[in-house]
């Protein structure tokens, strides 16, 4: 069941389908781009750079990534056709793929690079048409040990940028250290003592003070800024594509489809959160919003590889500012990605992101990627650490550690499982992923039904709930509470399913410490079962569930519809206890 307490603790203001004024909406996407650009312009600038690209390619990935992320926070906010959540969540390029795409480029080029991500990208589509299949193997565990990994990956990259300088500054300029401690202790002391609005522009700040020290010992060039024009576009450098296949692509696809993986758990996770602060009236989460989230996200990903820059993801800033203003309409998001696409068309300000110092950059990644780190930290312990998790966590993250410093019997593998395993994220997230299936063999094996969804099907499956029930050794009275749960979700159902006789119930059973759990798969039901269920006080349930509804609150433990486009899940727990 839904916690108690319908009500969010904070004030949303515009729901997301309420319209406020087109200037406040416009206000809150521009409000919002400008936390966001440095980190779209900057990824591939950072991946570019350390593969020693030339400018030209540079500035036209900058303008591809600016005008896919701007369409696809459209998409996000429209959401029409499958595609997009329908809520205001920005899309920004993803710094994931950073390490990866620097292996890549420095063993074929940059068409080498476009080739793969175009690749890794088709897997997005059929992961978000099959979502549900996901539940149980990316784990918060497997998922929290890939986002660590990530930044541990990356980390060298971002300390190597730190002592890059100019070519016309002496090795032994002091501008370097200066400029990157002026930037880290600009974002430490805003995101510290300027309160939790603040925070949120830290980041920024701390890239303008830092670019700032760092133009007194002449790290910034602002001639290119000044003679860039306001409006225009930049040469064509598309770097193409790499269709031969050779080894190097084969070598470096699996990394590219396990960071991608990365990608689309970063927006599942992103399409629960926006949910959670865009109403006043806190509802179960819909998971077909999280699907058309994925499919943006893939979609995205294709464009980028296609147009000739780095893949993106959804930006968790945007979730951040909605819950602090309470504007989660989601025209906010559509303004946001107007706004996205006309920036693509200002050489102006691409170039003024461009020329920010290498150890300026440095800094600002240094601390996303420590905040990457703890994400990563936050979910692995999300519900509690048991033996189980952290044999995943500790396994995972320290095999992955070792295969990336190469200290892992590296020189006796083959020399494709040493290109895999060299990069450290896709080796840790590989052996968490086995840990995790693994121990699930040990669990209570489930016993599994399948019924039409008919009142003729209930002694059937009161039949087997009851054999269930007694192999675990429980009595008449608890028995009878697990028939009666399962009773009145079949008759909420039976009053969903439109007359329709071709509709089927698969019901799965497992024993668990003094509970059976039922998972139920079902045709999609229209309304969610779980907010009906909240909903039973306030007198929002139609008079023909109310009674089921009642029942079903006082026998259950826990109660959880999940949604897809094409099935529902419904979860059932009901301890041993009597009626």
């Amino acid at each position: 069941m839904a916690p108690e307490g319908s009500k969010r603790p904070s004030q949303v203001r515009y729901e997301v389908h309420d319209t406020p004024p087109q200037r406040l909406s416009a206000a809150m996407g521009a409000q919002i781009v400008a936390l966001i650009l440095a980190g779209i312009v900057l990824t591939p600038v950072i991946v570019l750079r350390a593969g020693e690209v030339a400018q030209a390619s540079i500035t036209w990935a900058v303008f591809v990534a600016l005008l896919v992320s701007g369409f696809t926070t459209y998409l996000q906010a429209l959401g029409r056709w499958r595609i997009g959540a329908g809520y205001v969540l920005f899309m920004g390029t993803s710094g994931a793929f950073i390490s990866v795409s620097v292996a890549a480029i420095k063993s074929g080029g940059l068409d080498l690079l476009m080739t793969l991500i175009v690749a890794a990208s088709l897997l997005q589509f059929p992961l978000a048409a099959r979502l549900n299949w996901l539940r149980n193997i990316i784990t918060p565990a497997v998922g929290g040990t890939t986002i660590m990994l990530i930044a541990v990956t990356v980390m060298p990259i971002a300390f190597d940028l730190l002592t890059k300088l100019p070519a016309d500054v002496p090795e032994d300029s002091p501008g370097a250290p200066t400029s990157a401690i002026a930037t880290f202790a600009a974002i430490v002391c805003v995101s510290v003592f300027g309160g939790k609005r603040w925070r949120l522009w830290s980041p920024v700040i701390g890239l303008a003070v830092g670019t700032f020290v760092a133009s007194a010992y002449g790290l910034f060039d602002g001639a290119a800024v000044a003679k860039a024009a306001w409006i225009g576009l930049p040469d064509p450098a598309w770097p193409g594509l790499d269709l031969s296949f050779e080894p190097a692509f084969w070598e470096l696809l699996p990394a590219f489809l396990i960071v991608t993986l990365v990608g689309a758990i970063e927006t599942f996770g992103d399409g629960i959160a926006i949910q959670r602060v865009s109403w006043r009236r806190r509802r179960a989460v819909d998971f077909r919003a999280v699907q058309g989230a994925v499919t943006a996200d893939g979609l995205g990903n294709l464009l980028s590889g296609l147009g000739g820059t780095l893949p993106n993801t959804t930006y968790s800033t945007s979730i951040a500012a909605v819950d602090l203003t309470g504007v989660a309409a989601r025209r906010v998001g559509l303004w946001g990605g107007a706004i996205l696409m006309l920036l693509a068309f200002s050489p102006k300000i691409s170039s003024l992101l461009v020329a920010i110092p290498n150890p300026v950059v440095a800094a600002f990644v240094i601390v996303l990627l420590v905040l990457l780190f703890m994400h990563g930290l936050t979910l692995v312990a999300e519900g509690g650490i048991d033996y189980e998790k952290a044999l995943v966590v500790g396994l995972g993250f320290w095999l992955g550690v070792g295969f990336q410093d190469k200290e892992l019997f590296y020189d006796d593998l083959p020399s494709w499982a040493a290109t895999l395993l060299s990069n450290g994220m896709t080796a840790g997230t590989l052996a968490a992923i086995f840990l995790t299936l693994l121990l699930r063999l040990k669990r209570s094996p489930r016993e599994r039904i399948s019924v039409a969804l008919a009142v003729a099907s209930l002694p059937r499956l009161q039949d087997f709930l009851r054999k269930t029930a007694e192999r675990a050794g429980w009595d008449g009275g608890a028995i009878k509470r697990l028939q009666l749960a399962a009773e009145e979700t079949l008759v909420v159902l039976l009053e969903r399913a439109d007359g329709r006789e071709d509709r089927t119930l698969t019901i799965e059973a497992r024993r668990d410490e003094g509970m059976i759990g039922l998972h139920i798969t079902a045709a999609p039901q229209g309304a969610n079962l779980e907010d009906r269920l909240a909903q039973l006080d306030g007198g929002d349930v139609a008079p023909e569930d109310a009674l089921s509804f009642r029942i079903l609150a006082s026998i259950v433990d826990e109660f959880i519809h999940q949604q897809y486009h094409d099935v529902d899940h419904l979860t059932l727990r009901v301890s041993s206890r009597p009626l």
